[in-house]
């Protein structure tokens, strides 16, 4: 396994990742007015799984160079927890807890990767500057969502719905680094096998809990159109590239950036306003991921 190695565009792709995963909150939004939260979730997977698929099929079907005994277990066990699990958890957790809440968790996938990279992923070594950067980011995010995130909604199945939420934050890590430690592979490939077991898995479990799909109106279509190919099918190439070539501890800078493009994008599009805490939020932020990326911006620097 070569190790991390980032680069000038690593740091583009997860900032566009940042960009395009914090506008998914505007588009699932209005989706939801037009389908229930797990044929969402189906829906926008699949989308993505049949474009992938597409692409996939006109590049040859190039897949790994070399397999372990290990690598098909692994494969699945990711393609579920990558994208189908956490979005059924997050989609039933949301129902009994703040949405601030649940932007904490994401944040929180973050601090699950570092000691999981450290201890699974050669060369991701856990160092107090690089922890105490992460953690300065946390804070940030934390501070950005408020104090409300953490109010009780009184719903009787809250604890029920905390725990999924920060489920969901652990399967984005424990996929993030298996990803990582997975054989040399063709990202395209990887990125659409990965979407077609979400679909295999979200599928059944979206008729099983919501019934037959429902026919969403044209508006609904388009937007979840754009979820599957934009949010879904593009996003998680660009994760796949991200994590094997920077690592899952830099892809997990992406859970830093998400909050933030979600407060300044609703106040722009939806006309929300914006906290006053979002320069000090977007301050402590910055100065997590560079302590915590120091090495990898002096490095990035010194090539120019």
């Amino acid at each position: 396994m070569a190790p991390p190695d980032i680069t000038r565009i690593s740091w583009l792709m997860i900032a566009i990742l940042g960009f395009v995963w914090g506008a998914s909150f505007l588009f699932v939004e209005v989706a939801l007015r037009g389908i229930t939260p797990f044929w969402l979730a189906a829906a926008r997977i699949s989308f993505a799984a049949l474009l992938m698929t597409l692409i996939w099929g006109a590049r040859g079907w190039a897949l790994f160079a070399e397999t372990r005994r290990s690598t098909w277990p692994t494969v699945l066990l990711v393609g579920a927890l990558s994208s189908a699990v956490p979005f059924m958890l997050l989609s039933w957790g949301q129902q009994y807890v703040t949405s601030g809440f649940a932007g904490v968790c994401m944040a929180a996938v973050a601090l699950i990767v570092l000691p999981l990279a450290h201890i699974l992923v050669p060369g991701e070594h856990l160092t107090p500057r690089k922890g105490i950067g992460f953690v300065l980011g946390f804070c940030g995010v934390v501070v950005l969502i408020g104090g409300q995130a953490f109010v009780s909604t009184g719903a009787a199945l809250e604890t029920f719905g905390r725990i999924a939420c920060v489920a969901a934050a652990a399967c984005y890590a424990l996929s993030s680094v298996l990803v990582r430690r997975l054989p040399l592979v063709d990202a395209i490939g990887l990125a659409t096998v990965l979407l077609i077991i979400g679909a295999m898995v979200a599928i059944p479990a979206a008729w099983l809990r919501e019934g037959p799909p429902p026919m969403p109106d044209r508006q609904t279509l388009v937007v979840l159109a754009i979820l599957g190919v934009v949010q879904t099918a593009a996003a998680n190439f660009l994760r796949v590239t991200v994590i094997r070539s920077a690592g899952p501890t830099f892809m997990s800078l992406t859970n830093y950036q998400v909050p933030l493009w979600s407060v300044v994008l609703g106040a722009l599009v939806l006309g929300e306003p914006l906290p006053p805490s979002l320069l000090l939020a977007l301050a402590l932020i910055l100065s997590g991921v560079g302590l915590s990326q120091y090495g990898a911006l002096k490095r990035l620097f010194s090539r120019a």
